[in-house]
């Protein structure tokens, strides 16, 4: 089983980081010619070596796309070609994907046993099937080179299946609130500190013919996480830590109420119209163009909102956040979070150039930490000394919220083994189309769990 402290939560965050200054960054726009991302990883997924053992090629399969992604995508671009003119016999092969493309095509590798040489994952449960199909292949080695003692503590632990770490992460995410402050002047509203003065918002809005909320259910992860901040406020981290863990139970009236409150919001059109068939990015779009008044997200979408030039500036200087509020009556804290540690990246037990796939692997590690600060407004799972270096207000915010949390509870799908992951998605895509009631969302997910 993965490590049981990130399942039942309690992390109490240390970063050793320092923020410090304000300011803007450069764009993040553009792309390297040379590793323009390519499709033909999907049928040569492993890397390969030449007769002589000189050229090698090391395949990544990633998820940030130059359009979506546009900070990360240069600093990926930027970290390869640095490799590359340092290691003139290594070819880094990309294939990019979107979010959900990649999680459905590392299914679909993965049952071939045609992994990329190196790829990105997520954490705990999510790791754990590809770890018991000797899938991925430990890295610890790593840790105790280059890297001894770079991450923030915590985060690495998020990755170690049975005393042995298959990954290694990148990134540290909160899911604030996202708000159009343009928006909300407009309509004479002020952040909400409880959950009432929410609902207000989301009804002055509605009233006004704004979409509240911007949120693409399709992808359903999306859905989860306004129950689990709702679960978190009503009846408090532990007891939600406890049902997901399965030493207590989903029909807790604390998680019942939960339920019944999501498909409250649902009822007074809280979220843009036809939000459960919408992916994420459609509904981001909503937000984006300013057709949607709020979007909960983890903070992997700061650069969008800071520093990525595709998007307006006046856009950018309108976007303010707030902690999701209280709730009367409710166990929660205002400074619990739901988060934890973002993607990491893995190494193929089965490829053909696992040292390479390793040295590529403690490279792009050890430059993405600052690299992503400073040029994609990223929070870095790597500690980083941030007190000299220029960064937009959002960020620093966010980033001092980050130190100031209580607790931070790991997302509910990554949290969970892969099946009852699943039984989770679905109902959280049920509860919010009114296709499940609360009662029937909780038996599904104590049955799933107990298994």
């Amino acid at each position: 089983m993965f490590n049981r402290k990130w399942t039942t939560m309690l992390l109490t965050l240390s970063l050793a980081v320092v923020v410090a200054g304000c300011g803007s960054n450069n764009g993040n726009n553009g792309n390297a010619a040379s590793n323009a991302p390519s499709s033909e990883g999907a049928t040569e997924s492993q890397g390969t070596v030449d007769t002589g053992g000189e050229k090698v090629t090391v395949n990544f399969m990633h998820l940030w796309p130059e359009g979506v992604s546009a900070g990360q995508n240069k600093i990926v671009n930027q970290i390869i070609d640095s490799y590359q003119t340092e290691h003139p016999n290594v070819t880094i092969k990309q294939e990019v994907l979107d979010n959900e493309q990649y999680k459905s095509k590392l299914k679909v590798l993965s049952a071939s046993n045609q992994l990329p040489d190196v790829g990105v994952t997520w954490a705990a449960g999510f790791l754990q099937p590809y770890v018991e199909g000797n899938l991925f292949t430990p890295v610890d080695d790593l840790l105790s080179g280059e890297l001894n003692g770079k991450f923030v503590a915590g985060t690495t632990e998020a990755y170690a299946i049975n005393g042995k770490t298959y990954a290694l992460p990148l990134e540290f995410n909160i899911a604030p609130v996202y708000y159009n402050k343009a928006i909300f002047e407009k309509n004479n509203l002020e952040i909400p500190q409880t959950y009432e003065q929410f609902k207000t918002v989301v009804k002055t809005l509605s009233d006004a013919g704004v979409a509240p909320i911007a949120l693409g259910n399709k992808d359903r992860w999306t859905g989860s996480l306004w129950y689990m901040y709702l679960a978190d406020r009503i009846a408090g981290q532990a007891t939600l830590a406890g049902a997901i863990n399965g030493s207590s139970s989903f029909t807790d009236e604390g998680l019942m109420k939960a339920a019944t409150e999501v498909q409250s919001l649902v009822d007074v059109n809280a979220f843009v119209k036809g939000f459960n068939g919408l992916s994420n990015e459609e509904a981001k779009s909503e937000f984006l163009n300013g057709k949607a008044a709020m979007y909960m997200m983890g903070t992997w979408e700061l650069p969008n909102f800071t520093t990525n030039e595709d998007i307006p500036q006046e856009f950018r200087d309108s976007v303010g956040f707030f902690k999701f509020p209280t709730v009367d009556g409710g166990k929660g804290d205002i400074n619990s979070w739901v988060g934890g540690p973002g993607v990491g990246l893995f190494v193929s037990e089965n490829s053909k150039v696992k040292d390479e796939a390793k040295k590529f692997v403690e490279y792009f590690v050890t430059k993405w930490g600052e690299q992503s600060v400073t040029g994609a407004g990223v929070i870095p799972a790597t500690k980083v000394d941030t007190s000299a270096l220029e960064l937009p207000q959002l960020y620093i915010d966010l980033f001092n919220e980050m130190n100031k949390a209580s607790s931070i509870t790991l997302f509910a799908d990554v949290q969970m083994q892969a099946s009852a992951a699943e039984t989770h998605l679905n109902m959280i895509q049920a509860l919010f189309g009114k296709a499940a009631t609360p009662a029937k969302f909780a038996e599904e997910h104590d049955a799933a769990i107990a298994k």
